[in-house]
């Protein structure tokens, strides 16, 4: 089975065991496990690895659970079982979340992550609407045997892949979320200081080991993608050492205020 079939057959499952097809899919990154406990209702819920091409998430910060919300007059889908390259998969399976969501009806997809700060105007706790990104994993959903008949083919346009008109919209109600690049990377380690500057020549604002592949191939199936950064740390060489257990708990420190954000990201979708 191709991975865009296993991808509609996990749609297919979502639909059957979650209560029917959904609007819209937030993906939960490092320390955003909580959050959608304050998005609305929880009318459904099934363990990942108990859907087709779904693995249980082994990083901490990441739970397993994939639930139907009722937010805002919407139905959402929320999946907390993101996986990661540096963790030995393969791109198709990093976005079978995404596509598994968009074959169970999701227009708009929501990426969340945890993100290292390299903009000084961005503090620590404060989320970022993701503008652009640079992808520098060295990988793409899209590349190897092309889409089957039916999809788009793979020389998918991302001029526009961030939502402008979400962004706007976001800022327009709480002018304090920030904007900015997101560069992803592999990991899992993090960077260097010499690897940050480089960065920020670049023309990053943010950096993490998430969100850029699910966002190709969110785009490529026509959804809407909207990206949200919660900034956990200064980036290498900006501030002092840096530990997976200062995200968690960054992200734990910021729940109320990312959680008013993605609210808010959720109405006006």
């Amino acid at each position: 089975m191709n991975s865009f079939a296993r991808a509609e057959r996990a749609g297919v499952e979502l639909v059957e065991r979650l209560g029917g097809r959904f609007d819209a899919a937030v993906v939960l990154g490092s320390g955003w496990a909580e959050v959608a406990q304050g998005l609305g209702a929880v009318t459904g819920e099934a363990a990942a690895e108990t859907i087709t091409g779904f693995h249980p998430p082994s990083v901490p910060g990441h739970g397993g659970a994939l639930r139907a919300v009722a937010a805002h007059g919407k139905r959402v889908l929320v999946l907390a079982g993101r996986v990661h390259l540096y963790e030995g998969h393969p791109p198709s399976d990093v976005v079978h979340g995404v596509r598994a969501a968009v074959a169970a009806g999701c227009t708009t997809v929501v990426l969340t992550n945890a993100a290292g700060g390299m903009n000084s105007e961005f503090e620590v706790g404060q989320p970022v609407l993701i503008s652009d990104h640079i992808n520098l994993t060295g990988q793409s959903p899209l590349a190897g045997p092309a889409p089957p008949n039916g999809y788009a083919i793979r020389f998918t346009d991302l001029t526009d892949l961030y939502s402008a008109r979400t962004r706007l919209a976001v800022r327009r109600v709480d002018p304090s979320v920030g904007e900015g690049v997101y560069a992803g990377l592999v990991g899992p380690h993090f960077e260097t200081p010499a690897e940050i500057a480089m960065l920020v020549r670049m023309g990053a604002d943010l950096v993490g080991m998430s969100t850029v592949l699910e966002a190709i191939a969110a785009r490529h199936l026509g959804a809407e993608v909207v990206g949200l950064s919660l900034v956990t740390n200064a980036a290498a060489g900006i501030a002092g050492a840096l530990d997976h257990q200062e995200v968690l708990d960054a992200g734990q420190a910021a729940q109320s205020r990312i959680a008013d954000v993605l609210n808010t990201v959720i109405r006006v979708l």
